[in-house]
């Protein structure tokens, strides 16, 4: 197929790319650095340089600005959201004018779409959205994303939970404090944490890809999710520290304001329940699993 990917560059699309170039796809990916990108994959700067001749099967959109980096700033939230919008608002604007529509749209979101809270109840993908301003940016992400579908370009949304694997990611931020002993739950510890290996991560776009059933929301998670004291114990096993500290909520809210209140303290029990349905096998379910093979 010939496949056109945004945010290719990032923790999620470098691998991507890599599954797909195996899978002989002919890929052309946008990026600010196209100068970057090696082997037989085409790096674009902007959709204008594309030919108008030029078709694709598949689209892929994975780009934004990382959402946990800095505090929420109004300024930073604006970027954050920007980011999102404008790239997926100029995918929009290149189908309506291509003569040639993709067969397939998959865009990003995330499980922040489900909003606040840590209640034991189980959310498959429909689950509704909140006030909150991860589960806002979802929504208007989600929307503008679904504009594809009126020009019948079947259209599939990631919401994706906490992507685990090797060089990146948010386990690459928590593996030096564990391993120096300084690793413990963060507040109750009883917030969930929805987590997916990376492996997992790209076999799941590529199942997208390759069932026609496939359609709107889909929870981008493993079927065995995790608290956040229960991740804690797991990755302090894993790398043979201890776990005893535990991070106050107050201290979280004081160092990081509404963005640690929201992605740190917070956490639904988000289930893959569309994307199993569709015959989708998990390589890895468990936790340990997955801490074992990427450590």
């Amino acid at each position: 197929m010939n496949i056109l990917i945004t945010g290719a560059t990032g923790f999620i699309g470098t691998e991507l790319c890599g599954l797909l170039s195996r899978q002989n796809h002919d890929l052309v990916v946008k990026t600010r650095h196209p100068e970057r990108i090696k082997g037989a994959i085409r790096g674009i700067s902007s959709l204008a340089q594309l030919n108008p001749a030029e078709t694709f099967d598949v689209v892929i959109n994975l780009a934004g600005e990382p959402i946990a980096d800095k505090r929420w700033s109004i300024a930073q939230q604006q970027r954050i959201t920007d980011s999102r919008l404008n790239t997926t608002q100029e995918i929009i604007d290149y189908f309506a004018t291509s003569e040639s529509k993709p067969a397939l749209f998959i865009s990003g979101s995330a499980i922040g779409y489900y909003g606040v809270g840590s209640t034991a109840e189980s959310i498959d993908e429909q689950g509704t959205a909140d006030n909150s301003f991860s589960s806002q940016l979802c929504s208007a992400w989600e929307a503008c994303a679904l504009q594809a579908e009126p020009m019948g370009i079947r259209t599939c949304l990631l919401r994706t939970g906490i992507v685990l694997g090797k060089n990146g990611g948010a386990l690459s931020k928590m593996i030096l404090p564990f391993k120096l002993g300084l690793g413990g739950k963060i507040g109750t510890g009883t917030q969930w944490m929805p987590w997916i290996h990376l492996h997992d991560m790209v076999a799941l776009i590529a199942h997208c890809i390759s069932d026609e059933s496939l359609t709107g929301p889909i929870n981008a998670t493993a079927p065995q999710p995790v608290t956040n004291a229960d991740f804690t114990k797991a990755l302090g096993h894993a790398l043979h520290r201890p776990t005893l500290l535990t991070m106050p909520a107050m201290m979280i809210e004081l160092l990081m304001g509404q963005m640690g209140e929201e992605l740190l303290l917070s956490g639904k029990r988000v289930l893959p329940v569309k994307i199993e349905q569709a015959g989708f096998q998990f390589r890895y379910q468990r936790l340990d699993e997955a801490l074992a093979d990427i450590l």
